[in-house]
């Protein structure tokens, strides 16, 4: 068996955002359905549309390669949007909804964030300064929506869970 490099890993790690991207385009609508408030839904509808072009970056990224655009199952994103519906009937109707939403929806800005940063770093050591460019972009997407989550917590969506839903 042939011995695996850092270009096996990244394009690896590729497949591999790549499809937890996927899977948070069809859970991103069902938690703008769920959320109570109306500042969480359009952060979670706004972040769909920001998540489309996150695919369409790293479909770009598969061209620069040289490879087909194809995703590799993501076990931990799987995990982390299970949680997520968990959560989401657990606590459904309860003043507590949102927060969990925001909670279970920085798990996976966190996931995103690590895998982005990761793959920024191996690019630019590959020598694949496009690639770099735009995991730049989506890493600044991501934090950004992270941080989004972080205030809207913080200004309403926790002191609301502490009461009880009228």
């Amino acid at each position: 068996m042939a011995e695996k490099t850092l270009e096996d890993l990244f394009l690896d790690t590729v497949k591999d955002i790549y499809f937890a991207e996927r899977q948070v385009l069809k859970a991103l609508p069902k938690m703008a359905r769920a959320a109570q408030s109306e500042e969480l839904k359009a952060a979670f509808e706004k972040h769909r549309d920001e998540t489309e072009t996150h695919v369409e970056r790293l479909q770009q990224v598969f061209e620069l390669l040289g490879k087909p655009a194809r995703g590799k199952t993501c076990e931990a994103i799987q995990g982390i949007i299970a949680e997520g519906e968990e959560i989401t009937e657990a606590f459904k109707g309860s003043s507590a909804l949102d927060a969990g939403l925001i909670s279970s929806a920085q798990a996976v800005e966190h996931y995103e964030i690590t895998r982005y940063g990761t793959l920024r770093t191996w690019a630019l050591q590959l020598g694949m300064k496009d690639a770099a460019a735009l995991f730049e972009q989506t890493l600044g997407e991501e934090s950004a929506t992270d941080e989004a989550l972080s205030s809207l917590a913080n200004t309403s969506s926790n002191s609301r869970a502490k009461t009880k839903a009228a």
